[in-house]
């Protein structure tokens, strides 16, 4: 049962509960203060690390198990022009490239556009290479490496939503 206290409007159901609730609202407030402030910095971060990371693995021979996905995709969007080694210093490169503008903030809107073409590379096996992707008993491991890069889609918007926010301009 609840009761009205005279001249608040305020419900409360047992004593003492709204003080509890006023600390625990108070907390709230802080908790999200500080997600507000640090959460898209910790995704980018965290954005920057996965490709730094997998982008390294890429310039070491045998070390990413894309290896051959990266160099058939390459040879496909390139109508051969761009086939092995090359296709794995250029993937490195850009992934890399991506990374360090993450992690440390510089040049970010410049890899925003980078990552935009990374994302043309990561996906267009989906296109190219369907069939060897998908097969009856479902997506191939593989396939499955692909689409969790939806979630990394997701996460470069929400970076880039906060760093458009700001002009482009001179310091």
């Amino acid at each position: 049962m609840s009761t009205t206290a005279l001249g608040t409007g305020r419900v409360s159901t047992a004593p003492g509960l709204d003080t509890v609730l006023d600390r625990a609202n108070q907390a709230q407030a802080v908790l999200q203060r500080f997600l507000a402030r640090t959460a898209t910095p910790a995704l980018r971060i965290a954005l920057g690390l996965v490709f730094l990371v997998f982008g390294a693995l890429k310039f070491l021979p045998g070390a990413s198990p894309v290896e051959s996905l990266v160099t058939r995709t390459w040879n496909a969007l390139s109508f051969g022009l761009v086939d092995g080694a090359a296709a794995m210093a250029l993937t490195a490169g850009l992934e890399v490239f991506v990374g360090l503008t993450f992690v440390t903030g510089l040049l970010l809107r410049v890899g925003l556009l980078a990552l935009a073409a990374t994302f043309v590379g990561i996906f267009s096996p989906l296109v190219f290479f369907a069939g060897d992707l998908f097969v009856a008993a479902g997506p191939t491991l593989t396939a499955q490496y692909i689409l969790k890069d939806v979630v990394l889609v997701a996460g470069a918007m929400v970076v880039a939503a906060a760093a458009l926010k700001k002009p482009i301009g001179r310091r």
